[in-house]
């Protein structure tokens, strides 16, 4: 099994396509906090600006880790198509380039080669968030220095530099439990289809429509959105509160894994059936 493993690690990182991502990542980042550390003052000056008639402010807010959260919430919407567009292609593109019939007449069970498969996909969505953490806050801290972070979501939050860190550490372990499940759903849906293209479209379709019931101020769908896992793709950014409210983040845990669990479950049943003479 860990053969096969490797087979499919290796298979996925010689394609062109797996480092698109990355390269992406590395263009846009550097580029983002260049500009941010440029023209910093701006992004805290808009956030205080009504608290500035009655507090005062010693010192500056604008450092690394706020550079680093900014990071975080402005990509996270964009890391699922990036993610997507490699893990779509792991059952699809073997569809795509005729290579399915090959594939499954090996004497190795069909099982082992999706679950080798699945894990492949997993590797790669760890190598991704890993590789955004680090650049982010790695470059961010090299840029900008330490210091209080300054939270703004809903209500406006200073959390003191000793107790960022940490924070930071949980949150990206929340974010590829999320690109986890954003992965499964993108995996479910390279089962069934012929093009790599489709698992694409499909999952950031699901994201759209769901992200949508979720946002709308509607009343009819108050009881279906907390049954939405986009309800929980910003479990990241709970950990930036005070108190932590960790009851409400094991609940998005436990919604995300179920959708994790269910879409590969699924997938699973369709690659078992699937007609190799198809």
């Amino acid at each position: 099994m860990l053969r096969l493993i490797r087979d499919e690690v290796l298979k996925t990182f010689l394609k062109k396509r797996t480092y698109l991502g990355f390269g992406i990542i590395l263009l846009i980042v550097p580029l983002i906090e260049i500009a941010m550390n440029l023209e910093g003052s701006h992004f805290i000056t808009a956030i205080t600006r009504t608290l500035a008639r009655d507090f005062f402010f010693s010192g500056s807010l604008f450092n690394g880790w706020f550079i680093a959260y900014m990071i975080m919430n402005s990509l996270w919407l964009h890391v699922p198509l990036l993610i997507s567009f490699v893990v779509g292609d792991q059952l699809a593109g073997e569809a795509t380039a005729g290579t399915y019939r090959l594939i499954l007449i090996r004497p190795v069970s069909r099982a082992k080669i999706f679950f080798a498969k699945y894990a492949a996909s997993l590797i790669y969505t760890f190598l991704f968030v890993a590789f955004l953490a680090c650049l982010s806050i790695g470059l961010a801290l090299f840029l900008a220095g330490r210091g209080d972070l300054l939270v703004s979501k809903g209500e406006i939050l200073v959390l003191a530099d000793s107790d960022v860190a940490w924070r930071f550490m949980v949150a990206y372990v929340f974010a590829l439990w999320t690109m986890t499940t954003v992965a499964s759903i993108s995996f479910f849906f390279s089962s069934f289809v012929e093009n790599s293209i489709g698992p694409i479209v499909g999952t950031m379709g699901v994201i759209i429509v769901c992200s949508v019931i979720t946002l709308m101020p509607i009343q009819l769908f108050d009881a279906l959105r907390p049954h939405l896992f986009t309800s929980y793709l910003d479990l990241w950014s709970r950990v930036f509160a005070e108190p932590v409210d960790w009851e409400k983040i094991r609940t998005g845990a436990l919604y995300l894994g179920g959708y994790s669990f269910a879409s590969v479950a699924v997938a699973w049943y369709i690659f078992v059936r699937k007609d190799i003479l198809s």
